[in-house]
């Protein structure tokens, strides 16, 4: 094992920095193998107590307990997508009203572009034919690029649940293996480490469930009061949207906005859809990300963002979901690691209220 604290400051550096390097290689170029594993990982952390329970309690034997507990966890998301793609089937019927509406507001844009700017409605459908014939060739790989992130989705579908009975079912042969790596000595700290890395893990996810479930009785509530239909489905699709950093929220606006053109053509309602994404942000960024969220990992604002957007250029969206944990456990592990404190502290959002300099002068 390389003692780091014998090295100088910048050895210390650039070991940590080659290991960085060498860790976003590995994830880069194997991330449909990595991602869907982790992704297990994580889920089958917080299944634990379930599966622990209907081992110890409910005397079921260790196996049966761990495909019970993957089913219930398949069965909780199944019932969720089944209720999304029967309401967008519903919705679908529809869409001659929705392309109506967009006609019309189509038309309302021209005229006021037309008054504004003086440009004719001939000038602009020319300026919309030349955008339109110039992003037809990109668009092919978008539909390629599509079909293949939905396929990977798919697969992953499938990998997630056996990865995660796979874990739950070797639990105690992963925590042995763990225990061989290191000395008898190092046994205490390193089960700290696993139990805390647990825990964390654990609150972090049901923090999320719980945003999810505000976020979206919100959104519905909200958009039922200014009478957008199917607020129900929005407020669902808003919900799980929203547990993608950033980008989430953005996009479950843009498909609110068109669902809401199945009712109505009114420009008030498109405003109020806006008001009550803004609001329903303003609350959950102020309230249930700090309290329920960010407190349950203590990674700074700054090393989050940073973190995701990382995560998301090397691994995509699942790369963006993972980051914030993956930057949870391996804070967990600095703390705990002298040679490494340093860097647990640097993530942390421990902010000191004032520093001076503790300098020896000659």
């Amino acid at each position: 094992m390389i003692q780091t604290q014998k090295l100088p400051f910048y050895a210390k550096f650039a070991f940590i920095l080659i290991i960085i390097i060498c860790l976003t290689g590995m994830y880069y170029y194997g991330q449909s193998l990595i991602s869907p594993v982790l992704m297990a990982l994580l889920f089958a952390i917080l299944l634990r107590p379930i599966s622990a329970f209907l081992t110890n309690k409910a005397r079921i034997p260790h196996t049966l307990s761990c495909i019970l507990t993957v089913f219930l966890f398949v069965l909780f998301f199944g019932l969720i997508f089944y209720f999304i793609t029967t309401q967008v089937a519903v919705m679908a019927d529809d869409w001659d009203k929705i392309k109506s509406n967009l006609n019309q507001h189509y038309t309302n844009l021209q005229a006021y572009i037309n008054e504004t700017f003086s440009l004719s409605k001939a000038e602009q459908d020319k300026m919309v034919d030349k955008a339109t014939s110039d992003s037809m060739s990109t668009g092919k790989d978008m539909v390629s690029t599509t079909v293949m992130s939905f396929s990977d989705s798919v697969v992953n579908m499938v990998l997630i649940p056996i990865y995660m009975f796979l874990i739950l079912l070797y639990r105690t042969h992963f925590v042995k293996f763990f225990c061989m790596l290191f000395k008898e000595k190092y046994h205490t700290k390193l089960q700290d480490i696993l139990h805390t890395i647990k825990i964390s893990v654990q609150s972090y996810i049901v923090g999320l469930l719980f945003e999810f479930v505000i976020v979206s009785v919100l959104t519905a509530v909200g958009l039922m009061i200014i009478g957008v239909k199917y607020a129900i489905l929005l407020g669902v699709i808003t919900g799980l949207l929203n547990l993608i950093p950033y980008i989430g929220i953005l996009i479950a606006g843009v498909l609110t906005v068109i669902a809401s053109l199945t009712g109505t053509s009114d420009l008030t309602v498109i405003i109020g859809i806006l008001v009550v994404n803004i609001v329903v942000q303003i609350i959950d960024n102020n309230i249930l990300v700090p309290m329920v969220v960010s407190s349950k990992v203590e990674i700074n604002s700054i090393a989050s963002i940073v973190g995701i957007i990382f995560f998301g250029l090397i691994g995509g969206i699942s790369g963006m979901f993972l980051a914030i944990p993956l930057m949870a456990i391996a804070k967990v592990i600095f703390d705990r690691i002298d040679s490494l404190r340093p860097w647990g502290y640097l993530l942390g959002d421990d902010l000191p209220k004032s520093f001076s300099w503790k300098i020896k002068r000659s």
